[in-house]
C-alpha cells in the first residue's frame, strides 16, 4: 500500500543524500523514479538535487503554480512510476501537500518527501506544517549540532559576519556560510529566546 513519508531535519543532515541513494536503491531494480525540486531553490542549477557531498541528480522543477497530482498523473501514464520523491519539500505549497496526499491516495504511489521542518526563526514552513498533519509516517534524520554534541533539530540564520540573524524573509535559499545547525537549546540561547 502506498504512503506519504516525510523526511525532515536540520539542514547539513543528509537529507538530499538519503534522497539520491532511495532514488539508486528504486532504479538499481529497474523502477521509475520521479525525482522533483522546487524552482527556488537554485543553488546547484535549477533542476538539480546536489547532496553536499557531491552526489547529484537531475529532476523536474516545480513552481508554485504547478497541480502535482496532474503533472503525476500525466508522468505515469506516459510511463509507470514506481515512487515520487521530492527534494525541499518546505517550499511546496499547502495545496500542493493535498495533491501528493490525492497522488497515494489516487494513483497509488508512494511519495516521499525531504525538506525542513521548521525556518530560521523557529516557525513551521508552510508545506512542512501540512507534511506533518498528513503524512503516513514521519521519519527524522539526524545531525549533530555544531555547538555541542546533541542532536540538531533547528537551524539559525547567519548574516556575512557570521552573527545570527533574528528577523526577515522565511525563505532566504543558502548553505553553510548562511546557516549553523544547532540543538533546540543553543537556538534558543544564539537567537535570545
Amino acid at each position: 500500500m502506498a504512503s506519504l513519508y516525510f523526511y525532515f531535519s536540520s539542514m547539513d543532515s543528509g537529507k538530499s543524500t538519503y534522497l539520491l541513494q532511495a532514488a539508486h536503491n528504486y532504479q538499481s531494480a529497474g523502477k521509475r523514479v520521479l525525482l522533483l525540486t522546487p524552482a527556488i531553490d537554485d543553488r546547484f542549477g535549477k533542476g538539480k538535487i546536489t547532496s553536499r557531498i557531491g552526489l547529484h541528480k537531475d529532476a523536474l522543477v516545480l513552481s508554485k503554480e504547478d497541480n502535482l497530482l496532474e503533472q503525476i498523473a500525466r508522468e505515469h501514464k506516459e510511463q509507470r512510476l514506481s515512487c515520487v520523491m521530492i527534494d525541499e519539500a518546505q517550499f511546496l505549497t499547502e495545496d500542493q501537500v493535498w495533491q501528493l496526499s490525492d497522488v497515494v491516495d489516487d494513483l497509488g504511489l508512494p511519495v516521499l518527501c525531504f525538506g525542513l521542518r521548521t525556518d530560521a526563526f523557529g516557525q513551521a514552513f508552510p508545506a512542512s506544517g501540512v507534511l506533518l498533519a498528513l503524512a503516513d509516517e514521519l521519519c527524522e534524520l539526524k545531525s549533530i549540532c555544531k555547538k555541542c554534541e546533541k542532536k540538531a533539530s533547528m537551524q539559525v540564520r547567519l548574516d556575512a559576519d557570521g552573527k545570527v540573524v533574528n528577523s526577515g524573509s522565511q525563505v532566504q535559499i543558502g548553505g553553510n556560510d548562511s546557516y549553523l545547525s544547532v540543538c533546540r537549546k543553543h537556538y534558543k540561547e544564539l537567537f535570545g529566546r
